[in-house]
C-alpha cells in the first residue's frame, strides 16, 4: 500500500484530500466560534431587591433564577432557634455562620446573621440573640441539602432547610422555602457573609455546534476517502498478481 500511495497520483490525490479536510476544519472553527458568538446571555436582575414572596414559593423547589436574586422580607426573629454553622468560609478563611428563624407571613425561611472565624463568638453572639420583629434584606441562596452524619448532635456544618426545620422549636404554618437568605447587615460582633454576584449564564447556538461537529466528521471522512480509494488499488493489484 505504501508504494500504492506514493505513486504521483495519490500523492497528489493525498494533497487534494488534505486540502478539503483542511477547509472543512476551517468551517467546523467558524461555526463554533458562531456558536458562541451569537449565544444568548441569561440576564437576571440578580441586584434588585425584590419581595421574597415574588422570587420564591414555600415548599416548593427553588428555581434557577430564584437562586442569587436579592431579596427582601418582613416578619420576625424566633431567638430559641438561632444556631452557629461550622466550617464555612469567608475569603477563604474558615470559621462559623450565625443562622436564625426568620418567619414571614406565609413561611419561614433561614436567615445567615453574620460569620466569625471564632467559634466561641458565633456560640455567645447567638445566645445573646434576642429575636424581634424585622425586615431582612439579602441574598437568596438554594438550599445546600441534607448533611451527612448526625446533626442533632449541634456540628452543623451545611445549611439544609431539612435540617433547621427538624432543629426549630417553632413549626411555620405556611412551610418554608427552601433556600436561605445571606443578610446584607451583619449581626454585631459578626463580619459580613461574603455573597458575590451570580455568574451571568450563557445560552450557546446549540444549532452552531451541532454543524461545526458536522464539519470534522466531514475532514476525517475526506481522509478516509483517500485511504479506502488505496487500499482498494492495492487489493485489486494484489488480487491480479495471485491470478498471474
Amino acid at each position: 500500500m505504501l508504494r500504492i500511495a506514493l505513486r504521483p497520483r495519490w500523492i497528489a490525490a493525498l494533497v487534494l484530500a488534505l486540502a478539503v479536510a483542511a477547509a472543512f476544519a476551517l468551517l467546523s472553527q467558524w461555526q463554533l466560534s458562531r456558536s458562541i458568538d451569537t449565544g444568548t446571555v441569561v440576564d437576571r436582575p440578580t441586584e434588585t431587591t425584590l419581595p421574597l414572596s415574588e422570587v420564591a414559593d414555600p415548599q416548593a423547589p427553588m428555581l434557577a433564577p430564584a437562586d442569587g436574586q436579592r431579596v427582601s422580607a418582613s416578619g420576625y426573629f424566633t431567638p430559641s432557634d438561632t444556631i452557629v454553622l461550622g466550617d464555612r468560609y469567608n475569603g477563604g478563611v474558615p470559621g462559623y455562620w450565625v443562622v436564625a428563624h426568620f418567619t414571614t407571613d406565609d413561611a419561614g425561611v433561614a436567615v445567615a446573621l453574620g460569620w466569625t472565624p471564632s467559634k466561641d463568638t458565633a456560640e455567645r453572639v447567638a445566645s445573646e440573640f434576642d429575636g424581634r420583629d424585622a425586615t431582612v434584606s439579602g441574598r437568596l441562596v438554594a438550599d445546600e441539602g441534607p448533611q451527612t452524619g448526625d446533626f442533632q448532635s449541634g456540628a452543623l456544618t451545611t445549611l439544609s432547610m431539612a435540617a433547621m426545620v427538624n432543629l426549630w422549636a417553632e413549626v411555620d404554618g405556611g412551610g418554608v422555602y427552601n433556600g436561605y437568605i445571606v443578610e446584607n447587615t451583619p449581626l454585631a460582633g459578626l463580619e459580613k457573609i461574603d455573597s458575590p454576584i451570580p455568574s451571568q449564564e450563557v445560552e450557546l447556538n446549540w444549532l452552531n455546534l451541532f454543524y461545526a461537529a458536522e464539519w470534522v466528521i466531514f475532514a476525517g471522512f475526506a481522509i478516509f476517502l483517500w485511504w479506502r480509494l488505496v487500499r482498494d488499488v492495492w487489493e485489486r493489484e494484489r488480487a491480479q498478481a495471485s491470478v498471474d
